[in-house]
């Protein structure tokens, strides 16, 4: 019996593929499959094309569905990433650098390529005669065509086993629109490149393709083969002929098999002007900007004055007698991700958005972000239903009616929205307590480096809270943000400048070419994290936490942020202050970014002697008969019980039995602290022996996972010298083994 033929992989495979803007549902239910050749995908403008390429690049998140390259699952992974698979993109509009000549912009690109092939750039060239003759020409000095010609060639370089081409044609002279479509049948006849050709061009399309699928409304009505679209008069009239949203509604919902929708009330016309990016609005038309024009499925107001929060606008150029600026590329464009400007815009829309006007202004790319519970319409480029969305319990645990119900479950939802994200190059926000508890779990989400700023009616008190172990940047807004003034317009203005600074200048990598070591210490383990440093500092650049509670979070921050090499986590005192009250306390997530990220870890007892409280008079009741040391009148410390060190123990190794990494956890017989050694106020041995007993009884060794007893005080050298020998057992170990200590 003849054996059966694999099943052919397809190139691209689109499930049931769901993206929102905001409110607006824009793609509903996408699939497509593109196994070699050309796939034309036509439709009126609005449909959601565009965004179907910008999703399947990575541009754009998915709300849900599948996008598969040669079986492999896209969605979630960076356009970086994606590029790299072997995907190429042609953008609608070309996106060529203005300052870069034609010979610059191919050569970046060649240089950089991961897949190498046939693509080359004398073949570009060979294939562009005209792009060989303008190759010394800047980007803006290209004429339309020539700017495309420029874009398919940088796409070609990368030599992708996909092509994803967003309205190739538009805008071209008929000898060009030949050519490009020239091009493409002999892509489709060499079969190396598989062709996702997104055209108006219903000609071009028919042509080059062998199956078109028809976009309608963010589904597709009918897929169906080329030449029986370009033959059917009918069926290009009932789904791409151009007729009003009434006439055009009926015929569209019979293809889709959906119902009418309900008729609405006529409304009073009322005339809105859409601006170009590159127009002024003029003083007696309303009028708001934007990159392309409103459809039916955009969200937000468009009668909206966003440039009235801006105060004085720039004069036009007519208005001046200087002739126009050399072009540059825009900053935002330089940093290729997008700043997100976040808060409540139900009532500080006019605040946030004179902010997010600033940073358009200076050029970089801006995403709005609303976070209220109200319900009103929303201005913003993200609506709060999709941040709601993000809740575990989706949308209707967040507008629950309930005002404090609902900013904790929208903080929360929001939490996760930043977590899905894959643009932020930075966050800004501006309200009282209630925006400020809103914005900054989501900040807080963000890697350390990333630049937050939280301009807040609380930022002078204490704001432990808000910040946590995050790099958030508080501004004062010395009045309240309540509408703009001569004093909320310079703060303001001042965030929004500090942004762009840091977004436009962030360091492409650390001066320091070591790789990154965290390590925690406390006054009182300050000698072996001393010792520590002189050994490892050759060999790894160390960072020292000081264990007061933010300070364990700050370094498992980073560890979860892929910025730490490992970890020597000598002073774990903070457990003390979480299970006994103290005042320095670590959160339930403690050695939690261990056990996510399995990087190397060694830790010690440091400290367990000791829960801390401030002044002697603050220490609770309760613990009025214990062993107290005034360390210093603002600290005191409390000497730790054999009961609550066997406490400790306990809960120390269920932690670290979750480790899946390499652990070697070391017990310090002579004493956790300078003031547990003989003599010393806190010396109890009885103690020491219950904490370590608890340990090694609920520890869960394997070969990965050790517990280790010296009969040093923490602070010996000695002690200091295995911990460093430890870590630099782990460090050398081939991958998947782990050597011995």
């Amino acid at each position: 019996m003849a054996a059966r033929p694999k099943a052919l992989v397809p190139v691209l495979e689109v499930s049931d593929l769901q993206v929102h803007y905001g409110h607006a549902h824009v793609l509903q239910g996408i699939s497509l499959r593109l196994e070699k050749g050309v796939l034309g995908v036509i439709g009126r403008n609005g449909m959601g094309k565009t965004t179907l390429c910008q999703t399947i690049m990575g541009l754009k998140s998915a709300t849900s569905g599948s996008i598969k390259f040669m079986g492999r699952e896209l969605v979630g992974l960076p356009s970086n990433e994606i590029a790299k698979l072997g995907v190429g993109y042609v953008p609608q509009g070309r996106r060529t650098w203005p300052t870069l000549t034609v010979d610059e912009h191919l050569r970046l690109v060649a240089q950089t390529r991961v897949v190498k092939g046939g693509w080359t750039v004398p073949r570009v060239y060979e294939t562009f005669p005209r792009l060989a003759e303008r190759r010394r020409n800047g980007g803006t000095q290209l004429s339309g065509g020539e700017q495309q010609m420029l874009a398919i060639g940088r796409a070609l370089l990368l030599n992708p086993r996909l092509l994803v081409m967003d309205e190739p044609t538009e805008g071209l002279a008929p000898v060009i629109v030949d050519q490009v479509e020239a091009l493409l049948k002999k892509l489709a006849s060499e079969g190396s490149v598989a062709v996702l050709l997104v055209e108006q061009n219903l000609g071009v399309a028919t042509a080059t393709a062998e199956r078109v699928a028809i976009v309608v409304n963010g589904r597709v009505a009918r897929e169906l083969p080329a030449g029986e679209l370009a033959a059917d008069r009918a069926l290009q009239e009932r789904l791409l002929g151009v007729r009003s949203h009434a006439e055009e509604d009926a015929p569209v919902a019979e293809e889709l098999s959906t119902p009418e929708p309900a008729t609405t009330p006529e409304l009073p016309l009322k005339v809105v002007r859409v601006l170009r990016s590159a127009e002024t609005p003029s003083e007696t038309a309303p009028g708001y900007s934007a990159a392309r024009p409103p459809t039916r499925w955009s969200q937000g107001n468009p009668a909206l004055d966003r440039t009235g929060a801006l105060g004085p606008q720039p004069p036009t150029r007519a208005e001046t007698d200087e002739p126009p600026p050399m072009p540059l590329p825009p900053a935002g464009q330089m940093v290729g991700r997008h700043v997100h400007v976040v808060g409540t815009f139900d009532t500080k829309a006019r605040e946030l958005l004179y902010i997010k006007g600033l940073l358009d202004r200076l050029g970089l790319k801006t995403v709005s972000v609303d976070l209220s519970t109200s319900r009103k319409p929303s201005p913003a480029d993200v609506a709060p239903q999709e941040v709601a969305r993000h809740h575990p319990r989706g949308v209707s645990a967040v507008f629950t009616g309930d005002r404090g119900a609902s900013v904790a479950a929208m903080a929360e939802a929001f939490e996760r929205f930043v977590g899905a994200r894959r643009d932020i190059a930075g966050m800004i926000s501006a309200g009282g307590s209630g925006g400020t508890s809103l914005a900054t779990p989501g900040m807080r989400r963000l890697p350390v480096g990333v630049p937050k700023i939280m301009v807040s009616t609380v930022a002078s008190g204490d704001v432990g809270r808000y910040v946590g172990p995050a790099d958030i940047m508080m501004m004062y807004s010395v009045v309240d943000v309540q509408g703009l003034n001569r004093i909320s317009e310079q703060v303001l203005a001042n965030a929004a400048h500090a942004m762009a600074g840091m977004v436009i200048n962030r360091p492409k990598a650390s001066s320091f070419a070591k790789p990154a070591l965290g390590m925690t210490m406390f006054g009182v383990t300050t000698p072996c994290v001393q010792e520590l440093q002189r050994l490892l500092s050759p060999r790894y650049d160390c960072l020292v936490f000081h264990a007061t509670g933010t300070g364990g979070q700050s370094m498992e921050k980073l560890a979860d942020s892929g910025m730490l090499e490992g970890a020597i986590d000598a002073t774990t005192t903070e457990v003390c202050d979480l299970l006994f009250g103290g005042v320095f306390p670590c959160t339930e997530d403690r050695f939690g970014a261990f056990a996510r990220t399995r990087l190397p870890y060694v830790g010690s007892c440091g400290a367990l002697d000791m829960v801390n409280f401030g002044p002697l008079d603050t220490v609770p009741v309760r613990y009025k008969g214990r062993n107290l040391y005034v360390h210093n009148p603002q600290v005191t410390l409390m000497r730790t019980t054999p009961e609550e060190n066997a406490r400790m123990g306990e809960w120390i190794a269920a932690k670290l039995n979750k480790c899946e990494g390499p652990v070697r956890f070391f017990l310090p017989e002579g004493g956790v602290s300078a003031i547990d050694a003989p003599g010393k106020p806190f010396h109890d041995p009885t103690a020491d022996k219950a904490l370590f007993d608890a340990l090694a009884r609920t520890f869960k060794r394997s070969p990965d996972r050790q517990l280790i007893r010296l009969p040093h005080n923490i602070n010996d050298p000695a002690f200091a010298k295995a911990m460093a020998d430890a870590y630099l057992q782990l460090a050398r170990a081939p991958s998947g083994v782990v050597a011995r200590a």
